[in-house]
């Protein structure tokens, strides 16, 4: 049986924000017909070699495989903001990738990515950029967030050209604005539509 073309939403998500984010990403890729969204995490890192996380997450969505990352027909990719990078837990998993660099299998395929931060000023970009840089390693091709969506222009928290962001004034702060959710979607619309077209 032929699987049906996905886009991986991929993310690593401390306290919710980028979790919730994923879900609005993932209901944007799913408004476009002939692909859907695949919504994977990853597992926490340990600085010793205990194990850190559990085989099966305890809430969430399931953790990525390799083989779904080479399967998919774009990656959506999120991270908190550590300043100013992704985190650890996301730039483990990348760095495992080497095969599917070898192989190419993720050559010309769209990649975005989104992020969250607790201070207006905390690194959102920079993440983004973090996340981009081992992606076009790969041969991916990066989609930012035009400014055709208005609410880049009107939002007062989260919201880059560079990808979606969300500003969680506190740590346990999961709620987006409307403006954080329109331009989430919007990305993930926009990433299922440029997958559907890059695979003809």
């Amino acid at each position: 049986m032929t699987q049906s073309p996905y886009v991986l939403v991929l993310f690593y998500s401390r306290h919710g924000s980028v979790a919730e984010m994923a879900k609005h990403i993932a209901r944007g890729i799913n408004k476009v017909g002939d692909i859907e969204a695949k919504v994977r995490q990853v597992p926490e890192v340990s600085d010793t070699t205990k194990i850190a996380s559990p085989a099966l997450p305890d809430a969430g969505a399931p953790y990525c495989t390799l083989e779904e990352l080479a399967d998919c027909a774009g990656l959506a990719i999120g991270s908190p903001s550590y300043f100013g990078s992704m985190a650890a837990p996301l730039k483990h998993f990348i760095d495992q990738t080497s095969t599917l660099w070898l192989t190419g299998r993720l050559i010309d395929k769209p990649a975005c990515g989104f992020t969250s931060a607790s201070t207006m000023h905390g690194g959102q970009e920079q993440c983004i950029h973090s996340m981009m840089t081992p992606l076009l390693h790969h041969g991916m091709v990066w989609l930012g967030l035009p400014y055709k969506n208005k609410e880049l222009i009107n939002t007062t928290a989260g919201g880059t050209p560079y990808g979606a962001s969300h500003l969680a004034n506190s740590t346990n702060e999961t709620a987006l604005t409307d403006d954080e959710k329109a331009l989430c979607e919007a990305q993930g619309k926009r990433i299922a539509e440029m997958a559907i077209k890059l695979q003809k």
